[in-house]
């Protein structure tokens, strides 16, 4: 009796410490920021363009994040991925750690950069582990609660390791998407550039075979994103099998994260092409088509 109590708290603790942390909620609202701003993993980063901007108003607590960290731009494209070693030292300054629980906020209506930021910590191994302060920074001023201002604190070094999701891909795994009666290829740019209106890129239309779901329908005028139901029926346009794998790409990478997000959300699985039309439409034996007028 007493050997099989013993075994039992054994595999208990067992099961206990292997299991896989609870996915944490992919959207929440100023409220529940501030109910968990002292919870022991809670990291929350500001997404910023200018360091003025974040020291002159932040959450309390909230680390300053630039966005040009973690989505560079280089010769061979804009918003790039990190390497592993870059990638490893920005999280770690900003005490970022493998169990961490991240919440990205951001300003203004800059929702599409920091979807970006969402989709780049999933890819790097924080699948799960990362919410969006719905609304961003107008939001929590909505609900009359603290901003303060100054610099970034000064936070423990953390121990996060790079642990690639592979939720970004190439144009190799689009082509082959293409062909794949599992998985669909989504533009998330306005109709009338998916349609083929001009935008500068050597060639115009969409990605051929690629259906449209333009990023902004998903979003209200306040930049929070429309309730589950209304997220549904714009998905349900493109896609009613949430087995079913959607690629989604737009000029550069940036606003497709919202996409992703929002397909996040209802539970599809998703991932972004991060050439976008910026590399697809540069290479002309890939395919393109306009709609028909």
């Amino acid at each position: 009796m007493k050997r099989s109590l013993l075994l039992s708290i054994i595999l208990c603790g067992t099961i206990t410490l292997f299991a896989k942390p609870v996915p944490v909620p992919i959207l929440v609202n100023a409220k529940w920021l501030q109910e968990h701003r002292s919870d022991k993993d809670l990291v929350i980063l500001q997404a910023n363009f200018l360091r003025l901007d974040y020291e002159k108003e932040h959450i309390e607590g909230a680390r300053f994040l630039w966005p040009d960290w973690l989505a560079a731009h280089s010769p061979e494209g804009n918003f790039n991925v990190p390497n592993t070693d870059v990638a490893n030292r920005i999280l770690q300054s900003l005490g970022v750690n493998n169990e961490s629980h991240v919440v990205l906020v951001y300003t203004k209506s800059d929702i599409t950069v920091t979807a970006r930021m969402f989709l780049t910590l999933e890819h790097l191994g924080l699948y799960n582990r990362v919410s969006l302060l719905d609304g961003g920074l107008e939001a929590w001023k909505k609900e009359g609660l603290t901003l303060v201002s100054g610099p970034s604190p000064i936070v423990n070094k953390g121990n996060f390791t790079v642990q690639l999701a592979k939720l970004l891909v190439d144009k190799n795994y689009v082509q082959d998407a293409l062909m794949q009666k599992d998985k669909l290829v989504v533009d998330a740019r306005l109709k009338r550039f998916y349609d083929g209106d001009p935008t500068g890129n050597p060639r115009d239309g969409h990605i051929t075979g690629a259906l449209n779901l333009p990023f902004p329908d998903l979003m209200d005028s306040t930049t929070r994103f429309k309730p589950m139901a209304e997220l549904q029926q714009y998905f349900d346009r493109v896609n009613t099998d949430k087995n079913k794998e959607m690629i989604g790409y737009c000029f550069i990478g940036q606003t497709a994260s919202v996409l992703y997000l929002a397909g996040r959300l209802l539970g599809y699985p998703m991932r972004i092409y991060d050439g976008s039309l910026q590399e697809w439409s540069r290479l002309p034996e890939l395919p393109m088509e306009k709609s028909r007028q």
